[in-house]
């Protein structure tokens, strides 16, 4: 790498920390703690202003990862270290850097595996709504008999739904006082 395109690079990724800075001090924070209480909003609204906290935390995070990586490759930069892997010291091509600029590490030893395995936290508490989960079942039989009674409880296309726990069977028959159907 020659010195202009090491001066080249350590000017973006000092123009991308200033933008990265900039945007971690310029974050839109909703609040709705003007209330006492919840108890009246609607549990979507809650589950939005969640889902909004939520989000804007894990953007605060990613734009404080983007900060920490353009800081640690402008102190490789400094100490001389830049364009050589970390891992096992070879140079870094500059095409690599060129593209990003970040890299502290060559190709063989940048993270290509990422984390498939892990799944979110309430997967571990669900419980399945079948006698038999999809884990369990033979995969050509699928028995989603016990999720249809539950929800057959509060009436289907067959039974008339306003009319909870009465003797649906000669439902029509014995209200039909010669209207059209």
């Amino acid at each position: 790498m020659t010195d202009a395109q090491l001066k080249e690079l350590k000017e973006r990724l000092e123009t991308e920390l200033k933008d990265v800075e900039e945007r971690l001090e310029h974050r839109e924070e909703f609040s709705n703690n003007n209330e006492l209480s919840q108890y009246d909003n609607h549990p979507g609204d809650n589950a939005t202003d969640l889902f909004d906290k939520e989000r804007g935390l894990a953007i605060t995070e990613f734009k404080q990862e983007q900060a920490d990586d353009v800081k640690a490759a402008l102190k490789a930069i400094e100490d001389g270290t830049y364009g050589s892997c970390v891992v096992c010291g070879r140079e870094i091509p500059y095409e690599r850097l060129d593209a990003i600029p970040t890299a502290l590490t060559c190709i063989d030893h940048a993270d290509q595996h990422p984390d498939m395995d892990t799944r979110p936290g309430e997967e571990g508490i669900m419980e399945p709504t079948t006698d038999q989960p999809v884990e369990k079942e033979d995969e050509r039989l699928r028995d989603f008999n016990n999720s249809f009674e539950d929800v057959e409880d509060f009436g289907s296309s067959d039974t008339p739904q306003d009319q909870p726990n009465e003797d649906q069977e000669n439902f029509y028959d014995d209200n039909d006082t010669g209207r059209d159907r």
